[in-house]
């Protein structure tokens, strides 16, 4: 089921994604080569919790854990470790629901810890410029297949990566699954018309390879490229309003000005 949020109950949700993007704020100094994923997922579950807020994620579908971190060649739903130990050059991704006082925010961002390379730096900037192609497509009046047309285009055609097809984004609040689904590939001018009051994730997941998972992990949840590359991703959720998507999950007021909330 859609369901359509009134101004206040996105209010709400903007609040929950407050915490949410602070959250993803401060990893910036946390994450860091000789620290394991496990510490990641020590840090966010405190920072959740300190702010009053609930991390949705545990118990979902017999999940145990505050957060998704999935480090290289995972594209998602990769398990915080004790004995994975970062070092430099990893690539990792931290996906989290945040739920205050009943609104729910959903946001994943990728880290590069310690020192870069050319070919990642790239990939980060290609996959962020992708989420915010799809943002640009979400407005009143539009379809879903015009956020997915829109990243699809760019990362594949354009830059030659791979888009992965069987993970996507959806709609959100006030569970945290919801419809519809929002793939990040398709065709412009099909799929559901967007309407006001709509919440939805964009999260596009970009390979330096093939599009293509292998989803065989012994643990039943972590998703791999079928060719072994990096897998990137960067997710906000966003509102539908007749001024134009607003981003709800804002790590960056300045870069974001055009869409956040007056």
């Amino acid at each position: 089921m859609i369901t359509i949020k009134s101004p206040r109950e996105i209010e709400d949700m903007a609040k929950s994604g407050a915490i949410l993007a602070g959250m993803h704020v401060a990893l910036r100094d946390i994450i860091k080569p000789g620290i394991s994923s496990w510490k990641i997922e020590e840090f966010c579950k405190n920072y959740i919790e300190s702010h009053g807020a609930i991390p949705e994620q545990i118990g979902f579908e017999g999940y145990k854990y505050a957060t998704c971190v999935s480090v290289n060649d995972e594209i998602c739903h990769g398990f915080p470790r004790k004995d994975l130990i970062l070092k430099d050059g990893d690539l990792v991704k931290v996906d989290t629901v945040v739920n205050y006082k009943g609104a729910m925010s959903d946001s994943c961002w990728s880290y590069v810890v310690g020192k870069s390379t050319p070919e990642i730096d790239k990939l980060m900037a290609v996959t962020k410029k992708a989420l915010y192609l799809g943002i640009d497509q979400a407005r009143v009046g539009n379809r879903i297949g015009d956020i997915g047309a829109a990243i699809q285009h760019y990362t594949e055609d354009e830059m030659g990566y791979g888009d992965v097809r069987e993970f996507i984004g959806h709609g959100i609040g006030p569970t945290m699954h919801e419809s519809p689904n929002v793939p990040h590939y398709g065709e412009a001018g099909h799929g559901l018309r967007l309407r006001e009051g709509m919440t939805i994730t964009i999260e596009p997941m970009i390979n330096m390879g093939t599009w293509e998972a292998e989803m065989d992990d012994p643990n039943g949840w972590t998703a791999r490229t079928a060719d072994g590359s990096l897998s990137c991703q960067f997710e906000h959720t966003i509102a539908i309003t007749k001024e134009g998507p607003k981003i709800l999950t804002s790590q960056d007021p300045e870069m974001d000005a055009p869409y956040l909330l007056k």
